[in-house]
């Protein structure tokens, strides 16, 4: 199986589950390496919702990690598979009469890496999520292999969701490089404890912990952030 070395600027971007906000920690990741004055770009392979504007399938996500770099590339270089449907993926193409093909993603991966001095890769879901018969989204991450960096959604039984997917991470292989915790529960009972609680369970450094936001932006994520730990871990 061909494994890929990144280049010297590159994470894998997972959460302890969907809608955790990989998308606006992944595009302020992006965002974060422009401001160094790199060439950056936000990598979304496979992408599940999407729609018709202005004569393409566009997705939400996608165009956010478009917006959030400097490197002039189509939309598909960022996402290899876009499905209508916000259905787990492997569901998803099934239904598109097509399967994720792991080989096409690497390969795009390698491109892109060619033309941007730093690529963030953003994984689809939780980090167990099937993408084809035998490969979720772990396997990506392994076949990347690319130092992980863990969104954590601050709600109700993030500690057990993040431990887990802390020790998958680990029985991989690959190396956990941060976390951020992101507060999408603005009503979440002792967030100070829960947040320390955290910095037990993971081993690797706290990013920053991104307030819950009425409009979420990759922007205003990014004041909230010390990427820099990125380069020292």
């Amino acid at each position: 199986m061909n494994i890929v070395s990144g280049p010297p600027f590159a994470w894998f971007v997972t959460g302890t589950d969907t809608g955790v906000g990989k998308t606006l920690v992944a595009g302020a990741l992006v965002r974060a390496q422009v401001r160094r004055g790199l060439r950056a770009a936000g990598m979304k392979p496979v992408a599940a919702g999407a729609r018709w504007l202005e004569g393409e399938w566009r997705n939400e996500d996608v165009d956010l990690l478009a917006a959030a770099g400097n490197v002039s590339v189509a939309r598909s270089a960022l996402c290899q598979y876009l499905f209508e449907h916000a259905l787990a993926p492997h569901i998803a193409a099934e239904l598109a009469g097509t399967r994720i093909d792991p080989n096409e993603i690497v390969r795009a991966f390698e491109r892109l890496r060619g033309l941007a001095d730093a690529v963030i890769v953003e994984g689809v879901g939780g980090f167990r999520v099937p993408l084809a018969p035998g490969f979720d989204t772990a396997d990506l991450a392994c076949r990347l292999a690319l130092p992980v960096v863990l969104v954590v959604g601050v709600r109700l039984g993030c500690l057990n969701h993040a431990a887990l997917t802390a020790e998958a991470i680990a029985a991989r292989g690959l190396r956990l490089a941060g976390w951020v915790a992101n507060l999408i529960d603005p009503h979440l009972a002792q967030v100070q404890r829960n947040l320390g609680s955290l910095k037990e369970l993971l081993p690797a450094p706290c990013l920053g912990c991104v307030p819950h936001l009425p409009t979420p932006s990759s922007e205003e994520a990014l004041r909230h952030l010390d990427t820099d730990q990125l380069d020292r871990n």
